[in-house]
Parts: structure tokens; sequence; C-alpha cells
């Protein structure tokens, strides 16, 4: 019965949040209904509530995860914007992967944005992951763009054999499309992880700017 596949994947959310010892799942509430899960409750850091939505995505039946909770920081947390803005400059330097000075940094009452343009999509992923964790961060708005020096015309051609190599993904499960940088993903996979490893590996074949991942999750 329906409901009975809810309650279970209910429970299975749940004890893999606990499971995992990078988060504190006690305020965290769980709710499915025909493979969605929503995630509900408080977190004391931004990070922690971006942790809770990938570890919902590596369980098994999970189609999609809508993310409801709140960061709520404690006290001792609290920063002003210009002082987390000097972090977030900080840590991109600090990152090699990040082109820093193509970068902008703008933080609203703990929001942080980042804007510019690099080359590649790795770089705009290591960006993000770069300010995610700095203490006062409140949510993070990545509106960097990809625009790829080099656009090969086989680029469909690179993406479909780096699927046939990846033994996460069925590329047979899996179609292509490429216009002009931009790569439309159709199909259906078994898995949320697999879905994003095939956005992951698309992403990074060279001209790629755009990602369109409409592949769709069906254990």
């Amino acid at each position: 019965m329906k409901v009975d596949n809810d309650t279970r994947l209910q429970h299975n959310v749940l004890a893999e949040l606990e499971w995992d010892p990078s988060i504190d799942a006690s305020q965290i509430g769980v709710a499915a209904r025909d493979g969605v899960v929503t995630l509900t409750g408080t977190v004391t850091r931004y990070a922690d509530r971006m942790t809770a939505e990938r570890v919902a995505k590596r369980v098994y039946s999970v189609r999609a995860v809508a993310n409801e909770i709140e960061v709520k920081l404690p006290g001792s947390a609290e920063r002003g914007d210009p002082e987390i803005a000097a972090s977030a400059v900080t840590a991109l330097k600090w990152d090699a992967t990040v082109p820093d000075e193509r970068l902008k940094v703008t933080v609203r009452d703990g929001h942080l944005t980042l804007d510019g343009e690099v080359e590649w999509w790795y770089q705009r992923d290591a960006a993000e992951h770069a300010v995610r964790n700095l203490a006062g961060v409140r949510g993070v708005a990545n509106d960097i763009k990809v625009k790829a020096r080099s656009k090969p015309a086989d680029i469909k051609d690179k993406i479909e054999a780096a699927f046939r190599r990846n033994a996460e993904i069925d590329a047979r499960r899996v179609s292509v499309e490429t216009h002009d940088g931009k790569v439309i993903l159709h199909g259906c996979v078994r898995s949320w992880a697999e879905r994003e490893e095939a956005q992951r590996a698309a992403a990074a074949a060279p001209g790629v700017n755009t990602v369109d991942n409409l592949i769709s999750v069906t254990p």
C-alpha cells in the first residue's frame, strides 16, 4: 500500500540522518509522500541544512527533496554582514580551484550571494563549497555563470562516453542533447544519487555552460 511505502521511506530517511555523524538530526522532521521527502525543523548552521538534504537524497526510493529546514543561529554564531563578506572573500582566495578575482560576494542579513563568471562548472561548485561552512551564514545563492572559452563540436559524444565509463550511471537509461554549450539530460534512473552523478559528469565536459537535468527517478 502507498501509506506503507511512505512510512517506510520516512523511517529510512530518519534512520539515515541519525546514522550520519556529521549532522545532529534531533531537530529535523521528515515527511514522505509518493517518493517526495519534505525536511522540516531547525539547525544551527547552513552547512547542516545542506548536509541534511544531501543525506536524504542518497536514500533509496527518494524521488525529490523539499528542504524547508530553517537556520537559526545561536547568539555565539551571529556575525555582521561585513564580517561574513570578508570571511567569504578570504575563503575564495584560499581555495586554489576558484578564480576568486572573477567573483563578487554580496551579503544581506547573513544570506550570501556569489556572482561572476568562471570557465568550468567545477569552479562554480567549488566557490559555493568554499563559503558554505562559514560561521554566520544563513543561506547561499550561487549566481555564478559558466562561460567556457571553447565549444567543441563533440560535446555530446564526450558526455556519453563519460557516462559509459562511470560505474554509478546506467548510460542506457540517459539520453543527452546539446545546444551551443547547453546540455539537456533526459531519462529515468534508479536513485537521486545516480541523477546527480549524471549531472556532475555532464558538467565536467569541456565547453558546457549549463546543464538542464530532466532525468526522473523511478526506483
